[in-house]
Protein backbone atom coordinates (compact mmCIF):
# COMPACT_ATOMS: atom_id res chain seq x y z
CA UNK A 1 0.00 0.00 0.00
CA UNK A 2 2.33 3.26 -1.23
CA UNK A 3 1.77 6.16 0.70
CA UNK A 4 1.96 9.52 -1.44
CA UNK A 5 1.38 11.95 1.23
CA UNK A 6 1.63 12.64 4.88
CA UNK A 7 0.39 16.10 6.48
CA UNK A 8 0.74 16.10 10.29
CA UNK A 9 -0.25 12.68 11.77
CA UNK A 10 -2.30 11.59 8.57
CA UNK A 11 -1.23 9.26 6.09
CA UNK A 12 -2.70 9.27 2.75
CA UNK A 13 -2.25 6.02 0.54
CA UNK A 14 -3.90 3.83 -1.63
CA UNK A 15 -4.03 -0.33 -1.70
CA UNK A 16 -2.31 -1.60 -4.71
CA UNK A 17 -5.01 -3.87 -5.03
CA UNK A 18 -7.45 -1.75 -5.99
CA UNK A 19 -7.21 -0.76 -9.87
CA UNK A 20 -10.31 -0.79 -11.19
CA UNK A 21 -12.15 1.36 -8.62
CA UNK A 22 -12.03 5.00 -9.90
CA UNK A 23 -9.18 6.86 -8.14
CA UNK A 24 -9.20 7.41 -4.65
CA UNK A 25 -7.22 8.12 -1.23
CA UNK A 26 -7.31 6.44 1.87
CA UNK A 27 -6.50 8.64 4.97
CA UNK A 28 -5.60 7.30 8.48
CA UNK A 29 -4.97 8.70 11.66
CA UNK A 30 -4.72 6.07 14.83
CA UNK A 31 -7.34 3.82 14.31
CA UNK A 32 -9.65 6.20 12.35
CA UNK A 33 -9.74 5.72 8.90
CA UNK A 34 -11.77 7.36 5.54
CA UNK A 35 -11.70 6.92 1.76
CA UNK A 36 -12.18 9.64 -0.75
CA UNK A 37 -12.85 9.59 -4.34
CA UNK A 38 -10.87 12.41 -5.70
CA UNK A 39 -12.35 13.05 -9.35
CA UNK A 40 -14.04 14.39 -8.16
CA UNK A 41 -13.38 15.18 -4.19
CA UNK A 42 -16.36 13.24 -2.86
CA UNK A 43 -16.47 11.32 0.71
CA UNK A 44 -16.60 7.41 -0.14
CA UNK A 45 -16.56 6.11 3.44
CA UNK A 46 -15.73 7.24 6.81
CA UNK A 47 -14.83 4.84 9.62
CA UNK A 48 -14.22 7.59 13.22
CA UNK A 49 -13.59 11.13 12.07
CA UNK A 50 -15.81 13.24 13.18
CA UNK A 51 -17.55 16.35 10.59
CA UNK A 52 -15.02 18.97 11.82
CA UNK A 53 -11.95 16.41 10.70
CA UNK A 54 -13.68 15.56 7.96
CA UNK A 55 -14.39 18.73 6.59
CA UNK A 56 -10.47 19.26 7.07
CA UNK A 57 -9.66 16.26 5.60
CA UNK A 58 -11.72 17.18 2.31
CA UNK A 59 -10.11 20.42 2.01
CA UNK A 60 -6.29 18.71 2.02
CA UNK A 61 -7.81 16.28 -0.48
CA UNK A 62 -8.78 18.92 -2.61
CA UNK A 63 -5.30 21.39 -2.18
CA UNK A 64 -3.71 18.02 -3.27
CA UNK A 65 -5.67 16.60 -6.12
CA UNK A 66 -3.65 16.84 -8.60
CA UNK A 67 -0.54 15.83 -6.57
CA UNK A 68 -3.08 12.56 -5.64
CA UNK A 69 -4.36 11.74 -9.34
CA UNK A 70 -0.93 11.53 -10.46
CA UNK A 71 0.28 9.55 -8.10
CA UNK A 72 -3.05 7.19 -8.73
CA UNK A 73 -2.10 6.98 -12.67
CA UNK A 74 1.33 6.98 -11.96
CA UNK A 75 0.99 3.75 -10.24
CA UNK A 76 -1.81 1.86 -11.67
CA UNK A 77 -1.68 3.73 -15.66
CA UNK A 78 -4.43 5.17 -17.47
Amino acid sequence: MPTVLRIGAYRFYFYSHEPNEPPHIHIDRDNLSVKFWIEPVVLAKNHGFGGKELRKLELLVRENQKKLVEAWYGYFGN
